[in-house]
């Protein structure tokens, strides 16, 4: 499906699996390289604020899919808006090249949030926050990419799977976590118990 006229936007709008992981798996190496190294920081440092990180991350997945993603369109700016940062891959659930974040929306977010959390943890600590906060991204990413792909074959890959198919097709307005239900549990979003004709396997 096409989304932009221009020739140049529309090809940035579609992204080869490769590209999250060059994209950031050297600035995670870089950030935890200097933490360690430059910053000093001791491992039970890194791994306490990496592991904050990570759930700080599975938090903002849940947040940004429910309340960015899924922006009711209150206008037609937002509701072009909305269709081109997530509701495209609705629209096309079955478009392998739209599975993953285009990396021009994702180095923006980066941006933003990265400045946010320095001011909250400041310049020292932020560096393995936000190394292990990309680091679930790049888990969340690649997992929306497998559930569709259908290259999960373990238990929990097949829950996973199971879970995203019902929001996609059962239940658009629940079942906000990818990578994890936590939140979903939090929150009572999980969505009621599909009858057994809704499953999409």
């Amino acid at each position: 499906m096409r989304l932009f006229d221009n020739g140049v936007l529309e090809r940035f709008s579609h992204v080869h699996p490769l590209t999250p992981l060059m994209l950031w798996m050297p600035v995670v190496t870089w950030l935890i390289w200097r933490s360690i190294t430059v910053e000093r920081l001791g491992i039970a440092t890194v791994v306490a604020l990496g592991a904050t990180g990570l759930i700080t991350w599975s938090f903002a997945e849940y947040a940004l899919h429910r309340f960015v993603f899924h922006l009711a369109p209150a206008s037609p700016a937002r509701r072009r808006l909305q269709f081109v940062v997530h509701g495209v891959h609705h629209e096309d659930p079955d478009d392998s090249t739209r599975w993953l974040m285009p990396p021009a929306q994702a180095l923006a977010a980066a941006t933003i949030l990265f400045a946010l959390f320095r001011v909250v943890l400041g310049p020292t600590w932020v560096q393995p926050f936000f190394a292990f906060f990309l680091i679930g991204y790049l888990a969340y990413d690649y997992t929306h990419f497998a559930v569709h792909h259908a290259g999960l074959r373990t238990r929990l890959g097949r829950y996973l799977r199971r879970r995203h198919m019902l929001h996609h097709f059962a239940t658009p307005d629940a079942r906000w976590g990818v990578t994890s239900p936590l939140w979903d549990w939090v929150f009572r979003t999980a969505g009621e118990r599909p009858a057994r004709r809704d499953l999409t396997p």
